[in-house]
């Protein structure tokens, strides 16, 4: 067989070659911007061709701080397609960490955001960045503290475009992204081209996300959040129709966004699609389109999927991945024989992360050794495969999550006899009580299938003679009302005794991290404040 390097750069010039009048269409302040994938393939050449003048080379990190847009995309396949590494930084990290990774990353060059600026200035003094180019739909440079600074459009007009670089090893780092840590410095992950290419052919597979080019995908997912889970590589090079949803957009802009470009594809976090659900019980929306809803990040509540898929006829896909996994590994597809199963049980199925996508291997470590695939027994979830990090970015860290050629990913999920996986916890948030783990995430998922309830959140509280003892933190409905005694009267008949609550409270928001996920920590640090004041 011809050894032919997998590379970015041949997946854009594909969507040139082959879907030059398919469009990517963006939201950005001024209304929605649409360039065909021939003006994309265009002006990535010139944004290039100007980051070679500024002296990026081969291996260089040049680092992204932007929302999601046709900007951002075009950095996506230029900063690859001279070999140098796409780095692209959480804006909703801490100043601290924020500083942290650029330095840790040593980015010589900045994309950013006319919007975002503040952020990058106030760590400015910080961090060493060689120049800083800003994306911005003004025809004038904003004022900035910052130097020496570029105007992104400017630069595209002056630069002549230039041809990628193609002969690159595949293993060559074309990507980077930083986990959103909750304690400590975030963790760095270097993606190769093989495994970006080798991900987004995963994503087109029809057991998959099953991207195609009839698709309209719409990533709410942020681009700066492990690469917006994969989907605008892969939609490029399928000539998919892209829908970029922009800066600081609601469930209102989404809902709209959908209805009016007919998008068939979103992806995002449930606290996103809890939004959703919220604004399409307010107002009308034609959202026929749309024939999958991906969800990821964190469980996904049962009673949410039987909304999207009873109510507004949408299919619900759980899916499961991580930073370190380039994320995506675990979706959950029904079988073809479990089509004929009661919808009770096929949304049970549904409410699983899934199985393992082709490519990807697995094995579960319980406390015993690998765990029966029973559906019960628990533990650690393991992961190897061609787009699985093998190590963190010059972090000693590595020696923690990386072990005999396998990503110990500190999930804790059960296996059923279909090889479904579920997330039962992370290691560090599952309540051992007497003995025995307590599952913070079926509480929540339970709690949340609760009509009155929009979230929940359970945490381990320490007990003198349990060790630790569930507490729930529940967010009502707007409008709703519900009590704490219909709350238990709800979970009895769900749960053994043993793993109710010790406490229901009540609280006007859940703390939770840059990338929507429930923040434990402080939560938890919230609950001995509270705790203590009662006393």
């Amino acid at each position: 067989m011809m050894n032919v390097p997998l590379n970015i750069a041949t997946m854009l010039e594909r969507a040139e070659r082959f879907f030059p009048k398919k469009q990517v269409i963006s939201r950005m302040k001024n209304g929605l911007v649409r360039h065909t994938y021939q003006e994309i393939g265009e002006r990535t050449r010139k944004l290039a061709s100007a980051l070679r003048t500024l002296g990026v080379n081969t291996g260089d990190r040049v680092g992204t701080f932007a929302w999601n847009h046709h900007r951002h995309l075009e950095a996506y396949f230029a900063i690859p397609g001279i070999g140098a590494v796409l780095h692209t930084i959480n804006i909703r990290l801490s100043p601290q960490h924020i500083a942290y990774i650029i330095n840790h990353a040593n980015d010589r060059v900045l994309l950013i955001d006319d919007d975002l600026l503040p952020i990058i200035e106030r760590v400015q003094d910080e961090i060493n960045v060689e120049a800083f180019i800003i994306m911005t739909d003004d025809p004038m440079l904003p004022e900035t503290t910052l130097a020496p600074v570029y105007h992104y459009e400017e630069l595209l007009q002056q630069a002549e475009p230039i041809s990628f670089v193609k002969d690159l090893d595949e293993h060559h780092p074309a990507g980077m992204c930083y986990t959103s840590a909750t304690t400590g410095n975030p963790k760095g992950v270097l993606y190769s081209h093989r495994g970006i290419v080798l991900h987004s052919m995963a994503l087109g597979l029809a057991d998959s996300a099953a991207l195609s080019e009839s698709d309209v995908a719409l990533p709410v997912v942020p681009m700066f959040h492990a690469n917006a889970w994969g989907l605008p590589f892969a939609a490029v090079w399928f000539g998919t129709t892209l829908v970029m949803p922009g800066a600081a957009f609601t469930p209102k802009i989404l809902a709209e966004l959908m209805e009016q470009e007919k998008v068939t594809l979103a992806a995002g976090v449930p606290t996103v699609w809890l939004g959703l659900l919220n604004e399409l019980e307010k107002g009308l929306y034609d959202l026929r389109s749309v024939t999958r809803i991906l969800c990821g990040g964190s469980a996904a509540p049962k009673g949410m999927i039987r909304a999207f898929e009873e109510k507004y006829g949408i299919p619900f896909v759980h899916a499961y991945g991580m930073t370190e996994t380039s994320p995506l590994v675990v979706l959950s597809r029904l079988k073809s024989y479990q089509q004929h199963v009661s919808n009770e049980e096929k949304l049970d199925i549904r409410a699983k992360q899934g199985f393992l996508v082709p490519g990807v291997e697995m094995k579960v470590i319980g406390k015993d050794g690998e765990v029966a695939w029973d559906g019960t027994e628990m533990g650690e979830l393991c992961l190897r495969g061609p787009w699985i990090a093998d190590e963190y970015y010059n972090d000693e860290r590595s020696k923690d999550a990386f072990r005999d050629g396998w990503l110990y990913t500190g999930d804790v999920v059960t296996v059923d006899e279909e090889g479904f996986i579920k997330i039962v916890d992370r290691t560090k948030d599952v309540i051992k009580s007497g003995g025995e783990w307590i599952s913070s995430v079926d509480l929540e998922n339970a709690l949340m299938a609760h009509e009155a309830v929009f979230e929940a959140a359970v945490v381990a509280v320490p007990h003198p003679q349990w060790q630790e003892r569930p507490i729930a933190c529940v967010v009502v409905k707007e409008g709703k009302s519900v009590t704490k005694e219909e709350l238990y009267d709800f979970l009895r008949p769900q749960f053994a005794k043993w793993w109710l609550p010790d406490e229901i409270v009540f609280m006007n928001e859940i703390p939770k991290t840059s990338v929507g996920k429930f923040l434990k920590m402080k939560l938890r640090e919230q609950l001995r404040d509270y705790f203590t004041n009662v006393q």
